[in-house]
């Protein structure tokens, strides 16, 4: 479990620092809300990434057929606010995987505390944008034998 650019995986799943710059807040020096889809975004990415899943082998086909991941849907609680200079740790953690999809739960924190709370839910699709089933290589990749399946579609 190394620490580095793209953070570290953990028992749990993923852990990724971020620092809050000027870019990414308002007039006042708080976090802009969209600011956050950012932040959750590059955990999701860089789980994925030291998982051995990276974007570019899965729109090549290195994993099957080829495809993508888009986020389908998500619910956020915007806690408290972050500022700017905050070193803020973004958690992600897999709830569950099914044939076409992926619920993780994602948490924004500072010094323990929790800012933000998200609930995702990721569809697994080909590059046309059609739903399909998820490479058993992913899903291996990502714990797949760990998680109760469920085939219902994205």
């Amino acid at each position: 479990m190394e620490d580095g650019l793209a953070g570290r995986l953990t028992p749990a799943g993923h852990e990724l620092f971020v620092r809050v710059y000027f870019e990414d807040t308002d007039f006042s020096g708080v976090v802009y809300h969209a600011r956050y889809l950012h932040f959750l975004e590059r955990g999701r990415s860089d789980f994925l990434r030291l998982k051995g899943i990276g974007h570019r082998a899965l729109s090549a086909g290195e994993f099957g057929a080829p495809m993508a991941f888009a986020v389908r849907h998500m619910e956020i609680d915007f806690l408290r606010s972050a500022r700017i200079d905050d070193v803020l740790l973004v958690s992600t953690v897999t709830r569950s995987l099914g044939g076409a999809r992926i619920l993780l739960d994602q948490t924004v924190s500072r010094g323990g505390e929790a800012l933000l709370t998200a609930k995702v839910k990721v569809a697994v699709i080909s590059p046309e944008g059609k739903p399909m089933r998820m490479p058993t290589a992913v899903s291996e990749a990502l714990g797949g034998a760990r998680y109760k399946s469920d085939n219902t579609a994205a």
